[in-house]
């Protein structure tokens, strides 16, 4: 790193039941960042957490409201500094990496970068959420444009201008999830670079649940592309309801001209109504649109607000 920028960097470890991991966690980012200060986000843990971060020299800190969103949240709300480096505190991301990542946000005035996971030990990352991964990258490709390597990554280095102006709406472990869509909508310079991902020490257990976390996550994708693209949302939507009232119509129509009846006059009514609530749609996403323009310029102008990370 370069010491003569001096930048404040913060360091922040969300951490629930990882006794055995985060004092090597907290020691490996404290000899990587030696500048930095590191803050261990304890949410509700039953064991030592919060006694062997503190002996491990972080200030410890304590989040009630359990799951991860509210520790961001709250992380982001407290703690004041030019750049920002969050990793998860089981000791599965490489501290070694943080350098190198606080760096390339620095010389290129990044406001997000995301370290890329490349595992090699078996254990470290399992089958189903490598899959997973995949999947729900894609699917954040297809409908924002444009994604990450890795959406799912928890060892981020943030600008101050992107944490202060980020509004945590997440609760789980989608928080990664709505953290890249933020970047994505307001159009910020982000970089990634590959990090080595290991497997937890004994005594650390995953909190992930491949199913309950892998539907939240993609409620939340949905949920966005619906805030965020109204038009197309309510559109689609829109644009299906015409499509089947027109499948549903032409035998309808063919009878009307062959006889001058309608004899299936409540196939008529159902057509009629899913016509009337496609037009609804389609209005329906052009004023939300107008909505969503509003909101995306408040954010935008929060986040110029504040200075360019140096």
């Amino acid at each position: 790193m370069n010491a003569a920028a001096s930048p404040k960097i913060a360091v922040l470890l969300p951490c629930y039941n990882e006794e055995a991991a985060i004092a090597a966690t907290v020691a490996g980012f404290r000899a990587a960042l030696p500048g930095a200060i590191v803050y261990v986000y304890d949410n509700n843990s039953r064991d030592r957490t919060r006694e062997v971060a503190a002996e491990a020299g972080a200030t410890v800190r304590t989040e009630r409201q359990q799951g991860k969103g509210h520790v961001v949240r709250r992380m982001f709300a407290d703690i004041d500094a030019d750049v920002y480096v969050m990793a998860d505190g089981d000791l599965t991301y490489d501290p070694k990496s943080a350098p190198q990542m606080v760096d390339l946000l620095l010389a290129e005035q990044f406001d997000m970068v995301v370290g890329t996971r490349r595992h090699e030990e078996k254990d470290a990352y399992r089958g189903g959420h490598v899959l997973g991964n995949k999947l729900f990258t894609g699917l954040l490709s297809g409908l924002f444009g444009r994604s990450f390597t890795d959406i799912f990554s928890g060892y981020r280095v943030f600008s101050r201008r992107f944490v202060k102006s980020f509004p945590v709406l997440s609760s789980g472990f989608e928080i990664e999830t709505e953290m890249s869509v933020h970047a994505l909508e307001l159009r910020m310079p982000v970089g990634e670079i590959e990090t080595a991902y290991g497997a937890r020490p004994e005594g650390s257990a995953s909190k992930l649940s491949t199913f309950s976390d892998g539907w939240r996550i993609l409620k939340t994708i949905v949920t966005l592309y619906r805030v965020e693209r109204p038009v197309l949302f309510y559109g689609t939507i829109g644009a299906l309801l015409v499509a089947l009232a027109i499948v549903l119509a032409i035998p309808l129509v063919i009878t009307y001209f062959q006889t001058g009846l309608v004899p299936r006059f409540p196939t008529a009514i159902l057509v009629t109504g899913m016509t009337i609530v496609a037009v609804l749609c389609f209005f329906t996403g052009l004023i939300l649109d107008t909505v969503t323009r509003g909101r995306r310029e408040l954010r935008r102008l929060a986040y110029l607000s504040l200075a360019a990370p140096q």
